[in-house]
């Protein structure tokens, strides 16, 4: 029992508890205007600097990556496009920067998975690094599933060569960043490249875009590159150059053909080649193109030029007889010599039988400046202007330093320096009854008119007097093409080496035209130091003009010029058994 003294009645407790209940009522009333009042502060006095700081945690400005320009061949068939892909990138400092966090993203990415912790520990401190650009959908598609908070992507465009290593030297490449390194991606880079955009996007909290806001400005593309080039005899050209440099096992070679009618490079490649599209090994230069870059002694190929210079200037003509008995000619201390002796020969069979005696017998009825002029007018000693970066310009002495010897080297190929293409470029001029056309990598919709350089007698003389070189007493049988008249030249040259000219390193060319009653293509093989016997111009280097020029002309529908070849060899082989 409770002591009465320790009983209290519940009309004591009464104010107490309302004491209590309007304390409490109170604090929530604080509260509540608090709360309230800084709701009120905020979306009301503070609501544009709020949403300022808002838009500067969540809106971003981010660039919008512009198509770059497609290069296509003459026909309009792709040589360099552009697709969209994904870029990887990570923020380090949200990363938890060890092998077990960082493997799955390694795995993702096919990499090892210290080079990737290696590669980010060192940029530790920033919030965005690219981890791999430019990457293949499979591994855009793993990195996305693996929806990590610090690991985004960002779309950008990557170059793609559908015709590979057929045309690596020709259109070159671009890097990273999608800007032209070598070829035409870097002689025409500024055509191509296009103006990056840019535009507000709304990112979520692990800076994933969640929203495109608005576009502050549009992306430029970049134009297109029509090519001169025909994507069909590019690939023929390619093919025979290979197998030939296989073949004889050579250490490579060039081949340049051109519409005779318009100055337009039609096929250019060279050997060895690269794939663009993969890993580029730019070791010993394989990135060049040489048939633009590289220079040469053009050999015995110079005796078609030696030979329309005298004509020219009438220091001979077609039927002049040149007597290289005993097959030597002694200049000064020098001896020039012919593989065989050949005694009294017309000024065709110096050609076809490529006497450098009678090739300098030829040269020295000319004073210097007449045969330099010709040379010159021809090309030799500058640039085509194809446009190409990094084109070479060859060298032709000046005449004023000419010795008797030098002259009668020069006849026959030696003591000057050229190009593949410029080689073509001056076979041209026969080939166009003597009118020089500029050469280009771009397709023309006209023929420009072009310089006289020879006359069209001239021209049309040493074009006759080639068909030779092709025939059975000639040095050219293999670079016949069936019905076809063909016209060209061979050359072997000794390549120079410290102290002279190496009896053992050669490059066989051959160089022509055909048809030749009318000619439509000019080409020029050469084949770099073969090593597998054959060496001879005539042996390596005119069958690879037969075969390609075999299919150019089924591919361009170049009527033939000598039906009755095809009629007899059709028949020939009906009478087999």
């Amino acid at each position: 029992m409770i002591p009465r003294s320790r009983r209290v009645s519940r009309q004591e407790r009464r104010p107490d508890f309302e004491r209590r209940r309007h304390f409490l009522q109170g604090v929530l009333a604080v509260l509540f205007l608090v709360l309230g009042g800084g709701a009120l502060y905020r979306h009301v006095l503070e609501s544009d600097f709020l949403g300022r700081e808002g838009r500067m945690r969540f809106l971003r400005s981010v660039e919008m990556p512009a198509y770059r320009g497609m290069i296509t061949d003459r026909h309009g068939e792709p040589l360099a496009v552009s697709t969209p892909v994904d870029s990887v990138w990570v923020n380090p400092r949200k990363l938890t920067l060890d092998f077990t966090s960082l493997s799955p993203l390694a795995q993702a990415l096919e990499m090892e998975p210290k080079r990737l912790l290696a590669m980010l520990e060192k940029r530790s401190g920033r919030g965005f690094v690219y981890v791999q650009r430019r990457v293949n959908p499979d591994i855009s598609k793993r990195v996305a599933d693996l929806n990590l908070e610090a690991v985004g992507m960002q779309r950008e465009y990557r170059r793609f060569y559908p015709a590979g290593e057929v045309t690596a030297h020709l259109i070159g490449f671009t890097n990273i960043e999608d800007i032209g390194q070598e070829g035409l991606e870097l002689g025409f880079d500024e055509w191509l490249r296009g103006v990056p955009g840019r535009k507000l996007v709304l990112q979520d909290g692990r800076e994933h875009v969640v929203k495109d806001m608005e576009s502050l400005q549009e992306p430029k593309p970049g134009k297109d590159l029509s090519l001169s080039i025909d994507r069909r005899i590019q690939f023929v050209a390619y093919r025979e150059l290979k197998a030939a440099v296989q073949e004889h096992k050579a250490r490579g070679g060039s081949v340049v053909v051109l519409d005779a009618q318009t100055g337009e490079i039609l096929a250019m490649v060279n050997q060895p080649s690269y794939n663009p599209n993969g890993h580029r090994d730019t070791g010993g230069g394989r990135t060049r193109n040489r048939a633009l870059t590289d220079l040469f002694e053009p050999g015995s190929t110079m005796k078609t030029f030696t030979v329309a210079a005298a004509l020219e200037y009438k220091r001979i003509r077609p039927e002049s007889i040149i007597h290289t008995a005993p097959g030597s000619l002694l200049i000064g201390s020098n001896r020039v010599v012919d593989h065989h002796p050949l005694g009294s020969i017309d000024v065709a069979t110096v050609l076809s039988k490529s006497s450098n005696v009678g090739a300098t017998k030829i040269a020295l009825e000319m004073s210097p400046a007449e045969m330099w002029q010709v040379f010159s007018r021809m090309g030799f000693g500058r640039s085509t202007e194809s446009g190409y970066p990094g084109e070479a310009s060859g060298v032709l002495p000046a005449y004023k330093e000419w010795s008797r010897f030098e002259q009668a080297t020069l006849s026959f190929g030696y003591g000057l320096s050229l190009t593949t293409l410029q080689l073509a470029q001056a076979y041209s001029v026969i080939a166009n009854d003597g009118i020089k056309r500029p050469v280009t990598l771009l397709r023309r919709t006209e023929s420009p008119e072009g310089e006289r350089v020879l006359s069209v007698q001239t021209a049309r003389a040493v074009r006759a007097m080639e068909e030779g070189v092709v025939s059975r007493q000639g040095t050219a049988q293999g670079a016949a093409v069936i019905g076809y008249r063909v016209s060209g030249k061979t050359g072997t040259a000794r390549k120079s080496v410290a102290g002279g000219y190496s009896h053992k390193k050669y490059q066989a060319l051959f160089a022509g035209m055909v048809p030749a009653s009318a000619p439509r293509l000019v080409a020029v093989i050469m084949i770099d130091e073969p090593g597998a016997g054959e060496y001879y111009g005539g042996k390596v280097a005119a069958p690879v003009f037969s075969r390609i020029m075999t299919d150019a002309l089924r591919l361009l529908n170049v009527p033939p010029d000598q039906p009755e070849a095809i009629q007899l060899r059709v028949a020939s082989a009906g009478s087999n058994p």
